[in-house]
């Protein structure tokens, strides 16, 4: 009998869901109104003390060194190495903050891997 594939349940898979349209509509949130809007970018460059420009401000920071890519990839290759849910979550979270925000090369492998993760067999219960 060939080896049991993983694959996420179908509870798990509504979860998946959840957190990838979650972290999609928030980068897309961040990209569009707020760092490609004039008005809002440049009162957080000149100093605007609010959430919107913390979190700007850590956005930039962290795509300037390609944190999301990084990350993305990093759970990718452990989750194809040993599944996990845990690991797609945060890989897919990252892949669609890194595809939105320019991180786009790294995160798209990322995607990839986990893509080809579900090929991979299933972790031995314990």
């Amino acid at each position: 009998m060939p080896p049991r594939l993983f694959l996420p349940t179908a509870r798990q898979t509504n979860w998946l869901l959840v957190i990838g349209f979650l972290a999609l509509g928030e980068a897309l949130y961040l990209r569009y109104l707020a760092i490609e809007y004039a008005t809002i970018s440049l009162a957080c460059q000149a100093g605007l003390k609010t959430w919107l420009c913390g979190t700007f401000s850590l956005v930039i920071n962290l795509f300037n060194h390609g944190v999301f890519g990084w990350v993305a990839l990093g759970a990718a290759l452990v989750n194809l190495l040993r599944p996990s849910i845990g690991l797609v979550a945060i890989g897919l979270a990252a892949s669609g903050f890194g595809l939105v925000l320019h991180n786009a090369d790294l995160s798209g492998l990322a995607v990839a891997l986990l893509i080809i993760s579900l090929a991979r067999p299933a972790p031995a219960a314990e």
